[in-house]
This record gives structure tokens, sequence and C-alpha cells, in this order.
């Protein structure tokens, strides 16, 4: 399956095993066989809709098998598909649909209304209402409906055999929060989701007796190319979620025997707060993959101890995401660390300057292999500063340990990572900034128990103005997603700078993590002194 075009992964294991189970989700749950025709059909109506190399096709919607074989439809297309985070707001869907400038946009019924009325479609854009679970939507005058694509397709009888598309060409574009405040994005290549494909497949050992089950979003590289695109092209079957729900997420362990699957921390979180955490029947589980943020040992030691092994993986958006990772057997020896570099990967460390750091030095953490990023859409500044002499630059301090594990020590970049989302402080000052009252504002992360990190905005008044909290937070509803929004307004006389002017963020959050522990300070443990 290596060299196997993506668009074809699927329409390969129907030729060897066509009643293998490929997708149980919302909408369906065909085998490969029954998934290679939905891929066949979307691909005919893709053509008939003009949509050809190099264009793009949107999905605004939550997890469901019609989204994945429009990604598999574009890639037989050479089309560059585009999913987008339905939890932002859709003025920022307007915003990310205006740049990209796609053929189409498919978007699901739940977000309809609210995509109409901010009229996010751009001019050329050809929007299409898909159905719920509950009702077909109306149609809006000028939108086409699903279920005439879906026939249409199917009257176009086998899609007209394409060009063979170039592997180094891009098949995903997703767009990642920037520390610019502006989103990147992030161009993956059929050739780079390949190369993570067999990084994936290698880290979890996976063969088509493994049944997975994804919660994640798809919109992002973890829910789409951890497990789910490596175990459809492994020929694993996969039971997808909607949207997480932990309920849903024990049901399915027990009901489905489920072997694979990826938990980041805060939905780990809620797994052990839950009831059914020390009782549930975990016993067909071969590990639990998470990562996105730094992961607490309190987590691993709880996993651990119901017998299921927790392996982490490290990487980004712009690494398809599997850079370096724990493999199963390591899980108990290694616990903590990001792995080591992931199959086909070559990791490094490296100090302001770029000189390789050795065993146990923190530095930067730079990444080399075919899974990189092709660039960034439109930017080709970023894409130079982000890549340099063919190693990717996170943004990530870390170090190497004489076995070659990695551990990330923290981010060189001010990102937040809340609940598993990119937050770019940026973004969210960019609109404290716009409020007259506001002198300065800076955005930092607090440490939180569940989410990992939670917003938290810090302002300075203007001189004579009173902050009304209650109106800082209106002004972001409709414009950021509400995981986005500060959970906490501190006040302060005026933010600490450098003498060149640059705002000491390490400084609020320490601040801001001082004021947590005086609301809320640590309960006494086992072993603690009362």
């Amino acid at each position: 399956m290596t060299h196997t075009p993506l668009g074809h992964w699927v329409h390969a294991v129907a030729a060897a095993r066509p009643g293998q189970p490929a997708l149980i989700a919302v909408d369906g749950r065909p085998g490969f066989a029954g998934l290679a025709r939905c891929i066949d059909t979307l691909t005919a109506a893709l053509q008939r809709r003009g949509v050809a190399a190099g264009e793009r096709v949107s999905w605004l919607g939550t997890n469901s098998a019609a989204m994945l074989s429009a990604l598999f439809a574009c890639a037989r297309l050479g089309a560059i598909f585009m999913p987008l985070n339905w939890r932002l707001a859709p003025a920022e869907h307007r915003a990310l649909l205006a740049r990209a400038a796609p053929r189409l946009l498919f978007v699901d019924a739940e977000f309809v209304a609210a995509t109409l009325h901010a009229q996010v479609a751009p001019e050329g854009t050809q929007a299409v209402a898909r159905p719920g679970m509950d009702e077909q939507p109306a149609t809006p005058p000028g939108w086409q409906d699903w279920a005439g694509v879906v026939a249409d397709g199917a009257q176009a009888g086998a899609p007209t055999p394409p060009a063979p598309v170039d592997p180094e060409l891009p098949i995903l574009l997703c767009f990642t929060s920037g520390s610019t405040g502006e989103p990147k994005g992030v161009l993956l290549s059929q050739r780079a989701l390949a190369a993570n494909a067999d990084a994936a497949a290698d880290m979890h050992g996976l063969t088509s007796a493994d049944r997975i089950l994804t919660t994640l979003p798809l919109f992002h590289v973890g829910g789409l190319n951890i497990q789910t695109l490596p175990a459809l092209r492994q020929g694993c079957t996969v039971v997808l979620h909607a949207r997480f729900d932990a309920d849903a997420v024990f049901d399915a362990i027990e009901a489905q025997r489920i072997t694979l699957t990826v938990l980041v921390p805060a939905q780990l979180e809620v797994m052990l707060a839950h009831p059914r955490w020390a009782a549930a029947d975990l016993r067909s589980l071969r590990a639990i993959s998470t990562g996105s943020t730094v992961v607490p040992r309190r987590l691993i030691d709880a996993v651990h101890a119901r017998g299921v092994p927790l392996i982490q993986v490290w990487g980004a958006t712009e690494t398809s995401p599997v850079a370096s990772c724990v493999h199963i057997e390591e899980a108990q020896r290694h616990a903590g660390s990001a792995g080591r570099a992931a199959l086909g990967t070559r990791l490094r460390i490296a100090d302001a300057s770029g000189r390789e750091q050795p065993d146990g030095a923190s530095g930067e953490v730079l990444v080399r292999g075919a899974q990189l990023m092709s660039g960034y859409w439109h930017d080709a500044a970023g894409t130079a500063g982000a890549l340099r002499e063919g190693w990717f630059h996170s943004g990530d301090a870390g170090h190497l340990d004489r076995e070659g594990f990695l551990w990330i020590d923290g981010r060189l970049k001010d990102m937040i990572i809340s609940g598993g989302e990119n937050v770019s402080p940026a973004e969210v000052e960019a609109v404290l900034l716009e409020c007259p009252e506001v002198a300065e504002a800076a955005v930092v992360g607090r440490p939180d128990p569940r989410w990992g990190e939670a917003v938290v905005a810090v302002v300075a008044p203007r001189q004579g103005a009173r902050l009304d909290e209650q109106a800082l937070r209106a002004r972001y509803a409709g414009r950021l997603a509400r995981f986005k929004q500060p959970r906490e307004f501190v006040v302060v006389d005026a933010l600490p700078r450098t003498a060149l002017g640059k705002v000491r963020k390490e400084e609020l959050r320490e601040l801001v993590a001082r004021r947590a522990e005086a609301a809320h300070p640590a309960s006494p443990g086992v072993g603690d002194a009362a």
C-alpha cells in the first residue's frame, strides 16, 4: 500500500476484501466495496461541477462517512480538500473561505442557517446543503442540495478517469492558528499523507484486525491522520463518532470491541472523571494514543492503572502530524516522553543559532521527513521561516535523552492549547485592543486541570476609564469561537515590558498562575501535610 495513490487506498482494500467493514458512522455503515462506490459517485459529481486538479473543495460539518468520501474523491482528481473547524464563528469561516476561494462548499444541516445568515460562501463558490439525522434543511436560494449532488454523480456512472495525480501536489488544506494572529493554511501533499500513514501504521502496529474509534474532529490532522486515514489504508474498521461524548465512547469500546483510539488530554480528563471509568470493560484496547499538548503524568498513570498503554505522539499540522511517537511496548518504561523519531523521520535539537544540541540539552525541536507540509497557503515568507534547509522549525522546546527519546520542555511560541485546540493570543488580543477603554492587552495561557490551558486576558485601562467585564466579553460574541474567548480578565495598571517595548509574557503567566493558586489553593493530597 505504500506506493498506492491516496485516492485508491479504499479501492485497493475493496479489491482484496470487499466485504470488510470500513466505517460505522452516523450516516452509514459501508464496507470497503460500498465506500469505494460512494467515492466514485462523489468523484463523478465533482467532475460534473468543474472540480479539477488544484481547486479547493471545502467541508463544514461534523465527522461523517460522506466527509471522508469527499476527501478521497478530491484525491482522485488532484483537488484540495479543505475541512473547516465547525467550532469557529461564521465570520472566521467567511475570512478563511475568502482566502481559499473553493469551487464547492458542503455545509451540514446544523450549520446552514448561520452560514447563510453570515453570507459565508464567497462569490463563485457553489454551496451545498447536507441533511442532518432528523431533517433535510430547506435548500437556500442559489444553493444545491446534497441529494441532487449524489443523484447527479450516480447518473453519471463511473467517473472519467482523471490524469495521474502528482503525489507532490497538495491534497489537504488545514487552517491552523498562527502566532501572528492570522490563521495559516497548511498544505499537505499526497506523499506527505502516505509517509504519515507509514509512520502511524508502524507506531500502532496496525493490522486489518484492528477496530479504530475516532472521536476527534476530522478538521484536525490529529483526528484525520493519526489513526483514521492510516487505518482505512490498512483495511481496518473505523467507528466514526460525529462528536466526542464520553458515554458513547464507553459504549463503543465495550460493544464494538475497539482496539485503538486517540484521546487528547482534555478528553481523557472527562473520561477519568466519569462514573463508568473504574468498571468499564477496556480489555479490547491495545492502546490509547494521545498528544496535542504536554500530557500530565497523573493521566498517564491513571490509564496505565486500567491496564491500557497510553502512547504519545508529537508533531504539528505542518508534520501531518506524526513526527515522534511512543510504541506500545515502550509505553511503561518511557511514560511521559513524546517518543522517538517516527518511521522515516529525523529529529534535531538546535539552539537559537541553529547549532545542534547534545543529549539532554534543551533547544528548538526540528523535524525532517517526507510528511512535512508543502508550505503555507499564499504565504511564501511564512513558509521560508518555517521550512529551512529541509527542516521544519516547530517552535517547541525539547531535548533528546541518550536513547533518542524526545521530551517536550515547553513552547517557544506563545500559542495557547486549550482542550486540544490552538488559540492564537494575537487574535484574541486584537478584539480587546479595539475597545476604547483598553490601553493595553495581552493574552496568555493559565494551567487548567481539565483543558490543559485556559485563556486569560490581562488588560490595562486607559487613564480615567473603567473596564466592564461583561462589555469586554460581549465584544467576542459572533467573532471568535467560544474556546478562544478569555475565561478570565485580569486588570493591571500597565503591562510589564522589556527595554525594547516587548511584553514580558512570562511575567504575566506567573501573575495569573499566582492569582489562580490564591483563589483555589491545592487540596492536601495523600502524604501531604494538612
